[in-house]
């Protein structure tokens, strides 16, 4: 009798490390996903305290390993192009033509080839079928007369010992209708490197200055000036009708240098656009560098840290960066900063070899800096027309060099035309030195990922309960687990169709533009009530959320099987967006992620009526609130720019802006975040 005991006894399976490693892991699944989170929020907070300091990749470049050749002669002769600019009092639609005519009269006493590139003002209204292309310029071309054309001027010299594949570009912004200060001074510092260049012998790239026409808008002029860089034109029917529009026909430009239409030069190595601001400053000259694209891309590093060092250590600029300049004096953010450099001074003194730990004011403006670049690459705006570059795969950066002092005085003026050319010609001679394109360094400067969602979504499904008999199933427990496994399908299509409905949210922007004088408050309600019907309609088809009160028990845990597919879709979501625009995928997983694995229903919370439970309620309540796109937005800008005049239309201003530029945050707002908050709180509501 004992030994048929001892023969039915089941043998003690020993299972290996990993597999009880995995088993705990599943059962504290969600003391790991707060974990995770608060781990991912804590690296960001930490970042500018590890931050290294940024070196040049490339050897090749050597900045600063020559002399600069930029002297008083090429100064002077900047001042006279100054002088005759400023000089210019001529009437309001004449002036931008006397201005195009001087400044190529000056291009081509350098010997430089001039040409002329007519371009047209293009709509930025929201259009679903070119959200990522460039209107139909046809289509805005009727009834423009000559005075609304936009005109760039180019000028290009060939380098003596190149072969005419590369080219380095040179823009200098300026408004044809109404030249400032700023325009002339930096129209001269480029044609003070441009003197210099014709002359030089090692110069082994050809040189493109493009005086770009802004009356239309610094990035426009610049943008298509590249389509057409880009885009052959086999006439010269676009010359002529520049030279006609603009009385250009009897210049003697066209006769000595206009002989063969449209300009080119060879690949571009990398492109500068130069900007002096207006205003002066306070202690010192400065230089400001801009070098966000679209879509949070970003130029090789390498190029920024040429214009660091030439900047600083050769003429002596201090350079600025953008901040989030509320967060300067943020009260819980500078007790952060002296409590981290606390925790530096205490790991010194245990070993001095320790380098943990800044200043507090260092922080602080590291973490201004650092939330002001996550800002622009995931806004997908360009923060300049060096933007344009970006979408031909050229490195480019504006720089906006302010003066200390008024630029009104003659020896102050020759001064910051000498700093700024000298600045401008060391970066074209490090350029001038490259061999191939920019490669050695960093495209992606924010060098962190997104909260991993993949340990939480395994194990919500009521089917990974797993049964502790040790005997084989029986066919009808196998039946249960195959139509259990089947449930997932519901689910999926659910999360599926509320995607799509995502994309039904991102078209109707288009009608609503429709709708004559109609004020951005009013849009925004239009928007939310349609989206609204429509998510009425798709919950009438599917079945709301509180259609399941009646319902079975295996019915009532539909939520785990929704949520669990929620954040697969939400981790595949952010996953393919840290492609695209990683800034975009960090801020998202920040309002996301937490919102994602927090998502319960607030029924079975409350019949708990614990202490944990209650205070999940609250965490889901406050995530449900800040989740929603219009709330977060309207929250951030009121925490950082202040909460007077705040208003719903705001949020559809933003919009418009993302959009007009085709920055893929749109596409993220609508497809993946808000589809995801919908789905939370359906989870949050479901009626267990």
């Amino acid at each position: 009798m004992g030994e048929s005991e001892s023969e039915n006894e089941a043998p003690k399976v020993k299972l290996r490390p990993i597999v009880r490693l995995g088993m705990f892991l599943i059962s504290h699944s969600h003391l790991l996903s707060v974990v995770c989170c608060t781990a991912g929020v804590l690296t960001l907070l930490l970042l500018p305290l590890l931050a290294k300091n940024t070196y040049i990749s490339e050897n090749a470049l050597m900045p600063g390993s020559a002399n600069p050749m930029l002297s008083s002669q090429e100064v002077s002769e900047a001042n006279g192009l100054v002088k005759d600019l400023t000089s210019l009092d001529l009437k309001r639609m004449a002036s931008g033509i006397e201005s195009q005519r001087l400044i190529a009269q000056y291009m081509s006493n350098l010997g430089a080839e001039v040409s002329f590139q007519k371009f047209y003002p293009q709509s930025n209204q929201f259009h679903p079928l070119h959200f990522f292309s460039s209107p139909d310029s046809a289509t805005i071309r009727e009834n423009i007369s000559c005075s609304s054309y936009g005109l760039n001027t180019v000028g290009i010299i060939r380098a003596p010992r190149g072969d005419g594949k590369e080219a380095i570009v040179l823009v200098t912004p300026y408004n044809s209708e109404k030249i400032g200060l700023g325009e002339a001074l930096s129209l001269g510092i480029a044609y003070s490197v441009f003197s210099l260049l014709t002359r030089v012998t090692w110069l082994a790239k050809d040189i493109i200055w493009v005086v770009a026409d802004s009356k239309y808008g610094e990035y426009a002029a610049v943008d298509a000036w590249l389509r057409d860089y880009y885009i052959p034109v086999f006439s010269g029917l676009g010359i002529q009708n520049a030279e006609m529009c603009h009385g250009l026909e009897e210049n003697t430009i066209r006769e000595r240098n206009m002989r063969d239409g449209f300009k080119r030069a060879g690949t571009m190595a990398a492109a500068l656009v130069i900007k002096v601001a207006d205003r002066s400053e306070q202690f010192e000259d400065s230089l400001s560098i801009y070098a966000e694209a679209s879509n949070g891309q970003m130029p090789n590093l390498d190029l920024i840290n040429i214009v660091n060092y030439l900047a600083v250590h050769r003429q002596g600029l201090r350079i600025k960066v953008e901040k989030m300049w509320s967060l300067l004096n943020c009260k819980w953010l500078k007790i952060l900063g002296e409590i981290l450099e606390s925790l530096g001074h205490l790991a010194k003194n245990l070993n001095p070899q320790w380098k943990f730990g800044i200043p507090a004011a260092d922080y602080v403006e590291g973490t201004a800096t650092l939330t002001s670049s996550l800002y622009y690459q995931a806004l997908g705006i360009p923060t300049g027309p060096h933007g344009a570059f970006r979408d031909y795969q050229v490195d480019a950066v504006t720089l906006e060099i302010s003066s200390r002092v008024s630029s009104n005085n003659k020896g102050r003026q020759n001064d910051f035309l000498l700093r700024g050319g000298r600045l401008i010609e060391g970066v074209i001679r490090s350029v001038n030195n490259l061999l191939e394109k920019f490669h050695q360094s960093f495209f992606l400067y924010l060098l962190t990922s997104p909260t991993s969602l993949y340990a939480h979504a395994n194990n919500l499904d009521p089917s990974f309960e797993k049964n502790e008999s040790n005997h084989p199933a029986s066919a009808a427990d196998e039946l249960g687990i195959t139509l259990r496994s089947w449930k997932w399908l519901y689910a999926a299509k659910k999360v599926l169709v509320v995607h799509l409905w995502g994309a039904v949210v991102l078209l109707l922007p288009y009608f609503i533009c429709q709708i004559p004088n109609c004020t951005p408050t009013t849009s925004f309600v239009v928007w939310v009530l349609l989206s609204i019907f429509s998510l009425l309609i798709l919950f009438w088809i599917l079945g709301s959320p509180f259609s399941y009160v009646y319902a079975s028990q295996p019915q009532q845990r539909e939520w785990a099987l929704l949520k669990s597919v929620t954040i697969s879709a939400a981790f595949i979501g952010l996953c393919l967006m840290s492609v695209i625009n990683f800034a975009t995928a960090e801020i998202g997983a920040l309002l996301m992620v937490p919102m994602c694995l927090m998502a319960h229903p607030l029924k079975l919370d409350v019949k708990s009526r614990k202490l944990r439970n209650f205070s999940r309620v609250a965490c889901n309540l406050a995530l449900g609130f800040i989740g929603f796109p219009p709330t977060a937005f309207l929250v951030f800008k009121g925490v950082f720019e202040g909460f007077d005049g705040i208003s719903v239309g705001d949020f559809w201003n933003w919009l418009e802006s993302i959009w007009a530029w085709s920055s893929a945050t749109y596409l993220y707002i609508g497809m993946i975040h808000l589809p995801c908050w919908i789905l939370c709180i359906h989870v949050i509501l479901h009626p267990c």
